[in-house]
């Protein structure tokens, strides 16, 4: 029997120059934590002759963090979108994922805030918030 369980995964997040010290994120969505978009790996083509041609291509690794609206962790997204604002710049950011269940660790480098959910949707309960991190670097390894 395999153990896939996502509630004891820690998901760090730390910003240059304002949170330099990885913040535990905390208080996710009940059915969406975080989630890592599929990415294209190559440029695939096929010639008129049938000949298959691939080529390496450097890919943005698209992630989203969905939390509760009542969420301490929102105010760290808060925090970023204020100091970017303020500043007119992006902050880069960097972190960990932690899946004991599964025994993998990932290593998350050069990522930019590029969706930011101002505040919750008001609907029968105010409605959790998503945030969306571009990454340049993930990398996994077991535990």
């Amino acid at each position: 029997m395999s153990d896939i369980t996502s509630a004891n995964s820690v998901l760090m997040l730390g910003v240059t120059n304002l949170f330099t010290v990885p913040q535990q994120l905390a208080g996710f969505s009940a059915d969406d934590m975080y989630e890592m978009g599929a990415i294209d790996t190559k440029e695939v083509v096929m010639g008129a002759d049938g000949n298959l041609s691939a080529g390496y291509i450097p890919q943005i690794k698209v992630m989203s963090v969905t939390l509760q609206a009542d969420s301490a962790s929102n105010t760290f997204f808060e925090t970023i979108y204020a100091a970017e604002e303020a500043a007119q710049t992006p902050f880069f950011m960097f972190g960990t994922v932690r899946q004991p269940s599964v025994s993998r660790l990932y290593t998350l480098n050069k990522g930019v805030l590029k969706n930011y959910t101002p505040m919750a949707g008001a609907k029968k309960t105010l409605a959790p918030r998503k945030f969306e991190i571009h990454w340049q670097v993930t990398l996994g390894a077991p535990t």
